[in-house]
């Protein structure tokens, strides 16, 4: 059989080839832990890289409980390194070499190019190697589902992407003083004035905490947790939080995630349980849309995938947990003027909230608190830094979850969905609710029904994948999601728009 594409086909052979030279570089693993991982893999009935993720990630309590005993500085960052280092070479084997190659580049670069051009290069070399990686994934393995380094990798691009953009503003600043571009302004405290020791940069970039799964922290809130300069209160005193809340609430939240997914998600299957490349449930089976009809299909699909995202959930709150245990999640004390007392502020770690996400009344408010981390690299470094370009903003977030067609019918989707949230404000929230009512009053609680039936209709290709899958999923329910938006823009657009009453006097 020929191949389509024998370039690609010769650099992944050329790739593979230094397999050999690689493999001793996994040196920080011992076999006969490996072979346990396989054995208890081979006991549960799943595969090797799922059971090691997991193990890893209920690794990092007792090893951050470690890490928050060990000096300030240059021996946390070492321990961090190392660690992260072992994290990846115990999950993903040969493949952590591919975050050593893209973090030792991209460091290269900053050490030896200005910053005015890193803010382009080195955010290239990151997603573009990120972009390399979904596209060696697609190739070899198309529909199929395996843990690679491009989960790895997509954390690792947020944060050399910031930096190279933390390392410009540090630079603008000490030029230009106070006559700086706004998006530098805004993200002023995330500034770095210099290229970091290598040992810090190494630290940052395999932090043990959120090495697999994120959430992408800024290298600041890093440094201040490996430095010790978030425990000073609003008197100047060293003070030390309690993280008894801050780890045991998010990992009770994990834990309670992954039984749900674990127990629960499988009565409702959104792919063939057997492999991903065989037509998925909603399509074919007893539970398919042509046998439950479009109503009950739509409403198998609602539940489904918010079981599904349990899986999201407990990964980022294992690890917000797991980051607060030696206070990488700490913010710092906020002055709470009323009590004449400083409160602590532990969102640095914090990357989704559960509950806010699933009573979203509107798209914003989903993904402002979905993802959260990847959201504010969104807005900060390429929002802000295209002149509020949403086509860019939505085409890098599209690049950097991969090139599957059911990605892009998922973010074409969302501006009409946007559009229709707008109308509604402008031309239906004035008739039904007033400035000051509670976010659950029946008006309210319609809107979040309805935005989270609408964006379950949207997400369905983010998780199918395929083009005819998607396709073929809301042709079954008629495309009832996409009517229902289009209708309701039509009617808002020849609506009057309702006047304002005016305040009485």
């Amino acid at each position: 059989e020929t191949s389509l594409f024998p370039a690609i086909d010769y650099l992944i052979g050329a790739a593979y080839s230094l397999r050999p030279f690689i493999e001793p570089t996994v040196c920080l693993v011992p076999s006969a832990l490996k072979a346990q991982i396989a054995s208890i893999a081979e006991l549960v009935g799943m595969d090797v890289e799922t059971v090691a993720m997991v193990l890893g990630m209920f690794m990092c309590y007792p090893c951050g409980l470690i890490q928050s005993m060990l000096p300030f500085g240059r021996v946390k960052h070492l321990f961090s390194f190392l660690l992260g280092a072992f994290l990846l070479q115990f999950v993903l084997g040969v493949q952590w070499i591919h975050h050593l190659i893209s973090t030792l580049a991209c460091y290269l670069c900053f050490t030896l190019l200005p910053p005015s051009v890193n803010k382009y290069v080195v955010p290239s070399i990151a997603i573009g190697y990120c972009i390399v990686g979904h596209v060696h994934r697609q190739y070899i393995n198309y529909m199929g589902w395996d843990l690679d380094f491009t989960g790895a990798q997509m954390v690792l691009t947020i944060k050399l992407y910031a930096m190279a953009w933390n390392l410009y503003d540090g630079h603008l600043i000490a030029q230009a003083g106070d006559k700086l571009p706004r998006a530098t302004k805004k993200c002023s405290q995330f500034a770095i004035s210099e290229c970091p020791p290598l040992l810090n940069y190494l630290g940052y970039t395999f932090c043990f905490s959120n090495v697999l799964a994120g959430p992408a922290f800024e290298y600041s809130t890093y440094l201040a947790a490996a430095e010790g300069t978030y425990f000073v209160d609003k008197d100047g005193k060293r003070k030390t939080p309690s993280r008894l809340y801050p780890v045991f609430w998010p990992l009770l939240q994990s834990l309670l995630c992954l039984a749900v997914f674990v127990s629960i998600c499988p009565q409702f299957p959104l792919m063939n349980s057997t492999s991903p490349k065989l037509r998925p449930p909603p399509l074919e089976g007893p539970t398919s849309i042509y046998e439950l009809g479009a109503l009950k299909g739509l409403a198998f699909l609602f539940v489904s995938l918010g079981l599904n995202r349990s899986k999201y959930y407990f990964a980022w709150k294992n690890a917000q947990g797991a980051s607060n245990t030696w206070y990488c999640g700490f913010e710092g004390y906020a002055e709470e003027p009323a009590k004449d007392a400083a409160i602590e502020r532990w969102e640095h770690s914090n990357n989704v909230d559960i509950f806010r996400c699933e009573t979203a009344s509107c798209a914003q408010m989903g993904t402002k608190f979905w993802n959260k981390k990847t959201a504010l690299w969104l807005n900060r470094y390429v929002y802000a830094r295209t002149d509020g370009s949403l086509t860019m903003t939505y085409f890098m977030s599209a690049f950097w979850h991969g090139f599957y067609p059911g990605y892009y019918l998922f973010f074409l989707s969302l501006p009409l969905l946007t559009m229709c949230e707008r109308l509604g404000r402008a031309k239906i929230s004035p008739l039904l609710s007033s400035p000051g009512d509670g976010r659950f009053t029946p008006y309210g609680c319609t809107t979040i029904i309805l935005t989270q039936l609408l964006l379950a209709y949207c997400s369905v290709p983010f998780i199918f994948l395929s083009l005819e899958w998607s396709l073929e999923f809301w042709r079954g329910i008629y495309y009832s999601g996409h009517v229902a938006m289009l209708a309701f823009v039509g009617v808002c657009t020849v609506m009057p728009k309702p006047k304002l009453k005016k305040k009485e006097e």
